[in-house]
């Protein structure tokens, strides 16, 4: 909003909405507080409602992004239930709610959402959330911590326990009433000894089994079934059954006593279920350990330097801006920072995944989570807490992470009906074996609905995509790659396309001096020292190269004035009295000064060769050429045969001169280069093949690059480029090293290997297997005579699956 006007648009867009009574816009605070009447006739206005007629006048409400740990979830339903219920929270705009992490992440207009009112949808559903935001806590909080290194550790902990008991408990009913072990007809002829294995069943069933029945239940209330409900269901039924059968037995309605007692099938079932949940938590777990990982990497303290030269020990928390600190050999960066003393060498690999320690002295930046080497030195910090490049690694990790990416979509189609579709086909398999099943019907028709309500998990419905993608975006960061969500994950496999930026991708963006061609009678050391000292007040980076080749030679620069930069074409400056000219051939036709044939055939040479020369004239007199390039990055032509070998084309874009694009072309062995374009031409460029039929990455590092990563299907920055480009890249790389191109695409299609035989394998178990404890194979066993002899511990008697197996 600006002015009177601004209040004035925004006051109209939200009265216009059905149910508003009042509106009060702030202008200095950009806040709009919108009334209504609860108690009325009129409908309370709905948020999103409030944010779309914003949107119409031009206006937008900036989203607040929370991320809050959720256990409980163990499958696609339970992902589907509680995205549904924090989605119906007023004021929410988005949620993600990913399986994998335990994590929901939440977009939400700020002030219309509270944590409480999150937890209580999300408890109403049969879950639990944490109101603990773990995105916006430092990595010393505690409870954060925590949670973002094992945010299933809680959970992992008591299912242990419970699995424990059910473990014990199912082994002891299992050793006390299998037929064929020699002691059970004794025991099973005992009048009170179905009583004990009822009292043994029922902590198992009512406690161990207890979160299936809670969670069960609520589903059931919300008219959405779950994984909770089945197992519930399915359990309840073979325990039920057994406990009537006791009963009966004890009215004396039923004899033998323990025909048809089934204790041991429940318990062993949610013993099975639990040792299942828990290994899939560990496993869960060290999946996401690349968090926990980034995080071991920052020390908890710090030593903080005093201006006296004392040291104290202080926690990284409480380290500030422009702190001093010493940072011993082998310790890690605290914070981010620059070195003010001292040299030494640091290892990046962590950050970075370079493998060559980096030497660093004074003036030079530090990054928090980084190894020292050798070398005591002094820093001071620049960015703490979570500013720092290590923090927000860790963000765009766990961002990244948590996101779902669109292959997940099928999957949560198929979850939803998931669980209802599996009741239907028990309970119609277990009329159908009642009526028309073998003797006895109803034995059959009981272990036919539990069979099929524990064999239809969609756990791995649900952790096919956000496993996969949690383990890929993980070991991308590692090796210095980092990638904003899991769409660009995804959609990087299908890429066919390179096109790469020149300056600072392919070249080390840094320009050199090449050559230098004096004229006769002039010394090579004459032209750089007038040339210098005529470019030290420039900002240029050709320029700034000049001024680096006099410097590392030694020379001491004249005195400058009347300094002139002219835009395309050079420097002018009055250096020691004397007019000094350095630039282009068109700077010196401006200044009527004709260089010797023997210089311009030296210039036209160097600037085929790709560099670019620089002309050096003093008083009108011409004394020589100077030839500067930005030199290929050594890695740049290893990065393009490897990306070749994946079958993917590379394409150069840059706006240099079409001599030098060729000749960093051929260096890099790139077969197609287009030269001169503007940003807009970059993106017009990829635009074209994408309508071609191609999927187009695009690699920059420059503000010029931004409307190119744009357009490209997947945007790639280099970590050295303007802040611009890596907001607008899809990954980002945290080195200037193109190789990390190809390991990004390699791990694009392992990643998508991985979910898609994940996919597969969880839609194949459950369509050949539901049929299977449906009893479909038990017209096929009865046709041939019965079960054959081994497999009968699986199919019983009549080729009805055993539930155990099932579970």
């Amino acid at each position: 909003m600006t002015g009177a006007a601004g209040v004035h648009d925004v006051s109209a867009a939200l009265r216009a909405v059905s149910g508003v009574a009042g509106v009060s816009v702030n202008l200095a605070a950009g806040q709009a507080t919108v009334q209504f009447d609860a108690a009325g006739s009129a409908p309370r206005p709905r948020v999103a409602d409030l944010s779309a007629a914003l949107a119409a006048a031009g206006y937008s409400v900036p989203p607040a992004r929370a991320v809050y740990p959720v256990s409980g979830m163990t499958c696609a339903a339970c992902v589907h239930h509680v995205t549904g219920a924090i989605g119906a929270v007023p004021g929410v705009s988005g949620v993600s709610v990913n399986l994998a992490s335990a994590t929901a992440a939440v977009t939400h207009l700020p002030g219309a959402v509270t944590p409480d009112a999150l937890a209580a949808a999300v408890a109403d559903a049969g879950y639990h959330l944490d109101t603990v935001n773990i995105a916006d806590h430092d990595a010393d909080a505690d409870a954060a911590a925590a949670a973002r290194r094992n945010p299933r550790a809680a959970e992992e902990k008591q299912l242990r326990i419970r699995l424990v008991v059910a473990m014990l408990a199912a082994a002891a009913l299992l050793l006390g009433s299998f037929p064929a072990l020699p002691w059970t007809p004794a025991l099973l002829s005992l009048w009170w000894y179905p009583l004990a294995l009822w009292a043994v069943a029922t902590p198992v069933q009512l406690w161990a089994g207890w979160p299936f029945y809670t969670a069960g239940w609520a589903g059931l209330r919300r008219r959405q079934p779950n994984m909770h409900t089945l197992i519930a269901l399915g359990t309840s039924v073979a325990y039920g059954y057994s406990v009537v059968i006791v009963i009966l037995g004890l009215m004396g309605r039923a004899s033998p006593l323990h025909d048809g007692l089934h204790f041991d099938m429940a318990a062993v079932i949610v013993a099975l279920i639990l040792l299942g949940r828990w290994l899939e938590t560990r496993a869960l777990s060290r999946a996401s350990d690349a968090i926990g990982q980034l995080l071991d990497l920052r020390p908890p303290v710090a030593h903080l330097l005093a201006d006296d030269g004392a040291i104290t020990d202080t926690p990284v928390a409480r380290v500030r801006v422009d702190d001093r600190l010493a940072v011993r050999p082998g310790e890690r960066i605290p914070v981010d920072g620059i070195v003010v003393s001292g040299a030494t060498t640091v290892d990046e690999s962590a950050l970075t995944g370079e493998s060559r320690p980096v030497d660093k002295a004074g003036g030079d930046p530090l990054s928090a989570g980084a190894l020292n080497g050798n070398g005591g030195i002094t820093m001071r910090a620049t960015r703490v807490g979570a500013d720092t490049t290590l923090a927000q690694i860790i963000r765009l990790v766990e961002e990244a992470q948590g996101s779902a990416a669109p292959a997940q979509r099928l999957a949560d189609r198929v979850a939803a009906r998931f669980v209802p579709a599996v009741g239907v086909i028990a309970l119609a398999a277990a009329l159908l074996w009642l009526f028309l099943g073998p003797e006895p019907p109803a034995r059959y028709a009981m272990m036919t609905l539990v069979a099929v309500f524990i064999i239809a998990c969609p756990c791995a419905l649900g952790l096919a995509t956000p496993t996969a993608i949690i383990v890929g975006v993980g070991r991308a960061a590692q090796r210095g790659i980092l990638i904003r969500n899991a769409a660009a994950l995804e959609t990087a496999h299908r890429v066919t396309l390179v096109a790469v930026d020149k300056t600072g991708t392919l070249t080390a963006g840094r320009p050199q001096i090449t050559a230098i061609v004096p004229a006769p009678g002039v010394s090579e050391g004459d032209v750089i020292l007038w040339a210098a000292s005529a470019e030290q007040l420039s900002e240029h980076p050709v320029g700034q190269a000049v001024v680096r080749r006099a410097q590392d030679a030694g020379a001491a620069l004249l005195p400058a004035s009347d300094f002139t930069a002219h835009r395309g074409a050079g420097v002018t400056a009055t250096v020691n009295a004397r007019s000094v000219a350095v630039g282009n051939a068109a700077l010196m036709d401006a200044n009527a000064i004709a260089p010797a044939p023997e210089l311009s055939a030296a210039a036209s040479r160097l600037a085929a060769g790709g560099a670019t020369p620089l002309f050096v004239a003093v008083d009108g007199r011409m004394l020589g050429v100077i030839a500067a390039a930005d030199t290929v990055q050594p890695h740049a032509p290893a990065a393009v045969a490897a990306l070749r070998s994946l079958g993917v084309g590379v394409v150069m874009l840059t706006g240099d001169r079409t001599e030098v694009a060729a000749a960093v072309a051929s260096a890099c062995g790139i077969d197609e280069c287009h030269a001169g374009m503007l940003p807009a031409d970059k993106s017009h460029a990829i635009a074209r093949r994408q309508a071609a039929g191609h999927r187009v990455a695009m690699v920059g590092d420059g503000i010029n690059d931004a409307p190119a990563l744009a357009q490209a299907d997947v945007g790639i920055a280099m970590g050295a480029g303007s802040d611009i480009a890596r907001a607008t890249a899809d990954i980002t790389l945290m080195r200037n090293d193109l190789t990390a191109v190809a390991t990004a695409l390699r791990l694009s299609r392992a990643t998508m290997r991985t979910i898609r035989q994940n996919l597969f394998w969880a839609f194949f178990y459950n369509a050949l297997l539901i049929p299977v404890a449906a009893g479909a194979l038990y017209p096929v066993f009865a046709a041939a005579g019965g079960v054959p002899p081994g497999l009968g511990f699986f199919f019983g008697e009549a080729g009805f699956l055993n539930p155990i197996l099932a579970a």
